[in-house]
């Protein structure tokens, strides 16, 4: 009889422990978001935990370290503003590293252990589909600020840059109307360059253009003259740039290097603005083109103040770019999300989302419900010799984000899409 009751004693022991270990023995039909790092245990006391995750070393921190910057520069600015909800933004920064299983990692770290309410970050889309399963797993929310290749949504991500209809789609259609139809698409050997080509071939098949020669190289990597011996083989009108990090860096000096100006051959990119002028030089990319959202010269009174304020806290001499303001925005648009909500609960969050709008540097940006995409303004720029951009066209309004290209007949092929 003493045994029955000592193994009665350890059942409930061992039930009770079982209980605390999932913080609470509550309705198990409870919704998934109040008990994970998105809920409201986000937010404790007078703080709420938001977490920052780039590239701060490694091939990628040219272009993610400013990044991280600017979303740390509008938590400060929201903070002096009285914070979200009456409570002081506190960031929580961690380094990928450009290691995508790192990013993976940290993203659990900054969910499960730093229990954040929300996660500002990434740059390439591999570090993007790293940490995605994570995301959705714990259901925590991740605010993704950098263009990308588009087919694909998902619940636990919004995206503040550009889908593939707002920036590479756009981008071939003028080039085809007013640079040649000859097309060279050199990129890194990584998810984003590979199907953003994938899609471009469809277009170009489509819009009357050739495909002339097709390049990858490993991220970092630093030898072009092979490829640019093809490139002059090849004879192009367009180089189709999906170069990332500081390949970009060697690339465009071992193009000068071998003789080859703007002049001679249009090169546009989709991963160089003007923070990766700076590491470049002006005087290597002069002429060259790039497609964004938005240029620091992009002229609006948001954009104005955004880039007096930048330059205030990190010195005259920085500069601000597309992904900058994108994460800039990220932050601003989850605080009103939040805001609205009168909670960080994340499906609460996602809900009150919907439709917001915010006037952005870039302009006017809404959040579309249906895919958490943006509607953004399509820009194609020249570099100036100062390092600037002067802009060419523009879309004139923000264009609908489309991520599984729906709306073009030739992508139909590309993905199902859902």
């Amino acid at each position: 009889m003493k045994k029955k009751r000592s193994m009665v004693h350890y059942s409930v022991l061992l039930m009770l422990a079982l209980c605390l270990g999932l913080t609470a023995c509550g309705d198990k039909d409870e919704p998934a978001s109040s008990q994970t790092s998105g809920g409201d245990s986000a937010a404790s006391g007078d703080t709420i935990k938001v977490g920052i995750l780039h590239s701060l070393s490694g091939t990628m921190s040219i272009s993610e370290v400013s990044v991280k910057d600017s979303e740390m520069m509008a938590i400060d600015e929201i903070n002096a503003k009285g914070g979200v909800l009456g409570k002081k933004l506190v960031p929580v920064v961690e380094d990928g590293a450009s290691d995508w299983p790192t990013f993976a990692e940290k993203a659990r770290k900054l969910l499960s252990e730093d229990k954040v309410a929300t996660v500002f970050g990434g740059w390439t889309s591999a570090s993007r589909k790293a940490m995605l399963p994570v995301f959705e797993e714990l259901n925590g929310l991740l605010w993704y600020p950098v263009q990308y290749e588009g087919l694909e949504q998902s619940p636990n991500i919004f995206y503040t840059g550009a889908t593939t209809n707002q920036q590479i789609v756009p981008a071939v259609s003028w080039l085809l109307e007013n640079r040649g139809k000859k097309f060279y698409l050199l990129g890194s050997d990584y998810v984003f360059p590979r199907t953003a080509n994938k899609i471009i071939k469809e277009q170009l098949k489509a819009e009357g253009g050739e495909l002339v020669g097709e390049e990858y190289t490993p991220l970092g990597h630093t030898d072009y003259s092979t490829i640019i011996t093809k490139i002059k083989e090849a004879k192009p009108d367009v180089v189709f740039n999906t170069l990332n990090g500081d390949s970009n860096v060697a690339f465009f000096k071992q193009l000068k290097d071998a003789g080859i100006t703007s002049a001679d051959l249009t090169t546009l990119s989709v991963s160089v603005a003007e923070e990766e002028i700076r590491g470049i030089g002006a005087d290597v990319l002069a002429g060259h083109l790039a497609a964004w959202n938005y240029y620091q010269t992009t002229d609006t009174p948001a954009n104005k103040t955004f880039v007096e304020n930048y330059k205030k806290k990190y010195g005259d001499d920085r500069v601000t770019a597309d992904p900058i303001e994108a994460g800039y925005d990220a932050v601003y648009l989850w605080a009103a999300a939040v805001e609205k909500a009168g909670s960080t609960d994340v499906d609460k969050v996602k809900e009150a989302a919907k439709g917001l709008e915010w006037d952005a540097p870039e302009g006017k940006v809404k959040i579309d419900g249906d895919t958490q995409h943006l509607y953004k303004t399509v820009r194609i720029g020249e570099v100036e010799p100062s390092g600037q951009f002067k802009e060419l066209w523009n879309s004139g309004e923000p264009v609908k984000p489309d991520p599984y290209l729906k709306s073009f007949t030739w992508a139909a092929s590309l993905s199902s899409g859902n």
